[in-house]
């Protein structure tokens, strides 16, 4: 579902990363692990394409997304990849069904109020549809931001240090929700992270290495 090859970026300071090859399939998760510096969220956004590569080839359900121009890269970001933050980025102005809807909107999609319902029922937030974010706990506002990851079934969900900020609780929970809605969609899986804590629930991972920049 997603593969890159010889991928490497070269900051505006001059320095450079060289990546490793990644290749995780339909339905599969992976944990993508490393000290700071080592590329992890640098890799995660070449594969979201929210950074441009200077070399290598990302392709995701086929697409090589380094040959699309900035419209279609949006389009297909927005149709294809689900992501998911340390912070969720929710917008407390909205509801939580608002918030998830935004998702289809920036695809061009249609809003469907039935798929928006079989997203909060999966991830037990029926009853907070029409709550703002403000009146929701920290587990509640991370549920919400998956939600609004896979509404639009993704074939890839990109998570970046998604359970850092959570107690031990809500950390098995929400990688739980990531699992189990991953494997419903068969969508493919990566989470950046450097909590300890998941590296006994994901058994695939890439392991980056701080690099001489």
């Amino acid at each position: 579902m997603i593969k890159t090859s010889n991928v490497s970026y070269a900051y505006k300071t001059g320095s450079s990363l060289q990546l490793p090859d990644v290749e995780v399939r339909a339905g599969e998760p992976c944990l993508l692990l490393g000290d700071s510096g080592s590329g992890k969220t640098t890799l995660l956004h070449l594969m979201g394409g929210l950074l441009r590569m200077q070399q290598g080839s990302i392709f995701i359900a086929g697409t090589d997304i380094s040959r699309l121009n900035e419209a279609q890269l949006d389009h297909f970001r927005a149709k294809h990849l689900g992501f998911v933050f340390q912070r969720n980025h929710l917008i407390g102005a909205l509801t939580v069904a608002q918030n998830i809807a935004m998702a289809p909107y920036l695809a061009g999609s249609k809003i469907e109020q039935a798929r928006i319902v079989e997203v909060l029922e999966e991830l037990q937030l029926k009853e907070k549809r029409n709550a703002r974010i403000s009146e929701l706990s920290l587990g509640q506002a991370q549920r919400v931001a998956i939600a609004r990851a896979v509404i639009n079934k993704p074939a890839l969900i990109l998570a970046d240090e998604p359970t850092s900020s959570l107690d031990d609780t809500n950390c098995m929970r929400a990688i739980q929700l990531l699992l189990q809605v991953a494997e419903h969609h068969q969508a493919a899986l990566l989470v950046a992270t450097h909590d300890q804590r998941l590296k006994n629930v994901i058994k695939q991972q890439i392991q980056l290495k701080a690099q001489n920049q």
